[in-house]
């Protein structure tokens, strides 16, 4: 039988407010805390979800229970920080006013499995995963950092133009398993929170970094071959891994492996509540480079009336080919230079700059022209005193190399140096400063919410619970009435 709910958002507060007066004939007695979250689940209004979910269900068989109270009932669990669905229908069962704020009957509560349901119907795929749970062992770990504080090492610019043209030319779709969950958060959400003018999809600034998701401490695989028994323990067949869309990480901040997703997000970072925008779960053994462009046009196509003005990144994205692509579809780009790259702008001291921008080697002489690096906006110089058959004549060699000196000059049309506004000026910093908007959305989401204490072996389970922790925290952002303001509401409701 499909869902209906005919009395939408008011017929929830009106059982709410009998239910409620029956279970706490004195209500003001509950503290303030509880209070706090009761106007919150007050105002928010998720009778979308029945319109929205009811392709999800058949006509035929019993009436399901409202999939817009599974959703407030989850959120809600999430809200007080309950990351196990067993622990949460128990509570359900034993405390009144969480059964009641849900949207159920004191006593008439949803089980686990009714909850499982919910999120199958709400995960458009048959496979709880991205992935197969049978396939081939990977024999290495992702490299470590080279010194303390490195990420995982990576060619960014080779990444990023091999890649990105890619993506530019096929046009992602979006099809994905958790296209259902990104329609509930963004329809009751993200846009509410644009017209509540939090958020500004046309001129849109965006923060986006990489975080570590740990969603176990080994991982789990057992063999399905037969290999063992004929005495061969080291076999490279197929594995049956439990949570196949996981692998192996570095986390640089901590210093150690871990076992999860590598969690990429984007932030608005003009927000004054740093509100998310759009996450993508990848894996954990990801760089920041790869992650960035796979979610960043997974994004594009869910949003595509979005307007991106200004993106605003750390130094792991400092590659020309994203420059170039920020300049084409006019984004002004906010990302640190790093230093470690080849192409850096410090140049060394054993010679200058002529004044028609010609380098001069320490003996004085004018370097010769050796062509043009398109891709990294750059000329190349070389010794005067050399030639290709020869190699370096100098009597006083600057370089021991039988090419001879060469030096790189980076032109004028080059984006990476070349910013507007400039890195040294005032407007720059400002504006780079706000990219911390996305470390503090991640902490929100990982230490607030508690994301990690998950204990879920499904990319649905975990993509269920970071599109809710994503919900509270546009929820949050939300202007509510005061407490004492809402107690005089109600005190007139319930007269």
């Amino acid at each position: 039988m499909l869902p209906c709910n005919p009395g939408g958002h008011s017929a929830y507060q009106d059982t709410f407010v009998s239910d409620f007066l029956k279970a706490y004939p004195n209500p003001f007695v509950l503290p303030k805390s509880t209070w706090d979250y009761i106007v919150q689940f007050w105002y928010l209004d998720l009778s979308q979800t029945d319109s929205i979910m009811r392709d999800c269900y058949s006509v035929f068989g019993p009436e399901p229970r409202l999939p817009s109270c599974m959703l407030r009932s989850y959120l809600l669990a999430l809200k007080l920080k309950v990351s196990s669905v067993t622990v949460w229908c128990r509570m359900l069962k034993e405390t009144p006013l969480y059964a009641i704020l849900s949207g159920f009957s004191f006593g008439d509560t949803p089980g686990v499995g009714t909850f499982y349901d919910f999120f199958s119907r709400i995960w458009q795929h048959d496979s709880n995963n991205l992935s197969p749970k049978d396939r081939f062992p990977k024999m290495k770990k992702t490299p470590k950092g080279k010194k303390k504080g490195h990420k995982t090492p990576c060619d960014s610019f080779s990444t990023a133009s091999k890649l990105l043209p890619l993506l530019e030319r096929w046009h992602l779709k979006p099809e994905n398993p958790f296209f259902l969950i990104f329609r509930l958060y963004q329809q009751q959400f993200l846009d509410h929170s644009i017209h509540r003018g939090l958020v500004n999809p046309r001129h849109l600034a965006l923060a986006g970094d990489g975080t570590p998701v740990r969603t176990a401490a080994q991982q789990r695989k057992k063999r399905i071959c037969h290999c063992k028994d004929k005495g061969c323990s080291s076999c490279n067949c197929k594995r049956h891994y439990s949570q196949p869309d996981c692998n192996w990480g570095w986390d640089s901040h901590r210093e150690c492996y871990f076992f999860g997703y590598h969690l990429y997000i984007y932030v608005a970072s003009d927000s004054f509540s740093d509100l998310p925008v759009f996450p993508l779960l990848e894996r954990a053994s990801r760089h920041d480079m790869l992650s960035f462009l796979h979610s960043f046009f997974t994004m594009k196509a869910y949003l595509p009336q979005f307007q991106i003005e200004k993106l605003l990144l750390d130094s792991a994205h400092d590659a020309y080919p994203v420059y170039d692509y920020c300049r084409r579809e006019h984004i002004t780009p906010f990302i640190d230079l790093n230093p470690g790259h080849t192409g850096h702008f410090t140049y060394k001291d054993d010679f200058t700059i002529d004044d028609d921008g010609v380098p001069v080697c320490k003996l004085g002489l004018r370097m010769h022209k050796d062509g043009y690096e398109a891709a990294k906006h750059r000329a190349k110089y070389r010794c005067p005193k050399s030639n290709r058959k020869r190699g370096c004549f100098c009597e006083h060699p600057c370089s021991p190399a039988k090419y001879g000196r060469t030096v790189h000059i980076f032109t004028d049309d080059n984006p990476r140096l070349f910013n507007i506004p400039p890195r040294d000026s005032k407007a720059w910093e400002t504006e780079y400063d706000r990219r911390t908007s996305v470390e503090r959305s991640n902490k929100r989401e990982k230490e607030d919410y508690k994301l990690e204490d998950g204990r879920h072996r499904s990319t649905k389970m975990w993509y269920c619970r970071l599109y809710g922790i994503m919900m509270l925290q546009h929820l949050d952002a939300w202007e509510m009435p005061s407490v004492k303001a809402f107690q005089k509401s109600f005190l007139g409701l319930a007269a």
